[in-house]
């Protein structure tokens, strides 16, 4: 399960959706995401379903490769969906058991989560797998700058948040390596109840926790031997610069925004 893990990884491409300019697509991103939270009924998610995947067949992306991203979740996604069914009540009872009573708003209820937080996984993915991290920083960094007025360190925080965002599909790989390391001396992770699985974590958690500081370390003395000293006076290979399909991408996705609107109920 720790391979199929996608968030943070980059596919590279020369499709549509991968030049566009990375503050848009962060821009749309977020929007996309209140856009998810805005919608009410499942006609609004449908727009967003065709939405998603005329940007996935553009940008070229496999769809094994975007279902892989979403396997991580199933859990969340049962957890959140029969807590909905059995704790929503409503006027229209579908069965009962005993005291468990089954509503159909309860039902609609788990089918909206379920459905959001699925296009929410592919929709933010998306951005990851389309640009790359340092796109993703110059990005950020551009979109903060305004707020450096009032003291915020714009190109700080852009580093850190791409940094962390870069090493997720690296601790994934390493957390997998160490796992199978222990495995193959005997360990077990699987059988047993909950608080000795637990415990069976601490031979992972260590040595990935020791690892993790040590590319840290690596990684400081890596920029600091290039004489990097943060965003002061520093200059881009390539300036950021709006297109023609950076308009068109706007007004696609501000259609999509209004005709999701205008479907509430």
């Amino acid at each position: 399960m720790i391979k199929d893990i996608t968030i943070g990884q980059y596919i590279p491409g020369e499709s549509f959706v991968h030049k566009l300019d990375p503050r848009l697509k962060i821009l749309i991103s977020l929007l996309f995401i209140i856009d998810l939270f805005l919608v009410n009924n499942f006609n609004g998610y449908l727009f967003v379903l065709i939405f998603i995947v005329v940007t996935i067949l553009i940008a070229k992306l496999p769809f094994k490769y975007v279902y892989k991203g979403l396997k991580p979740i199933f859990a969340i996604v049962l957890i959140t969906a029969v807590l909905n069914i059995f704790m929503t009540n409503g006027e229209h009872l579908v069965f009962q058991i005993g005291f468990i009573k089954v509503y159909r708003e309860g039902l609609i209820t788990a089918a909206f989560m379920i459905v959001r937080l699925v296009f929410l996984i592919i929709g933010t993915s998306v951005l990851t797998l389309t640009t790359s991290p340092i796109e993703l920083t110059d990005g950020i960094e551009n979109l903060l700058n305004p707020f450096k007025r009032i003291g915020i360190p714009a190109h700080e925080l852009a580093m850190m948040m791409t940094i962390a965002l870069r090493f997720i599909p690296t601790l994934m790989d390493e957390t997998d390596k160490i796992m199978k390391a222990q495995m193959a001396r005997g360990a077990d992770f699987e059988s047993g109840n909950l608080v000795k699985r637990a415990k069976s974590l601490i031979p992972i958690l260590v040595p990935l926790f020791i690892s993790s500081f040590r590319r840290a370390d690596e990684l400081a003395m890596a920029m600091e031997s290039r004489c990097y000293k943060g965003g002061e006076g520093r200059t881009r290979m390539k300036e950021l610069n709006i297109t023609r399909r950076d308009y068109l991408a706007s007004l696609v996705f501000a259609l999509l925004f209004v005709i999701t609107i205008f479907s509430r109920t």
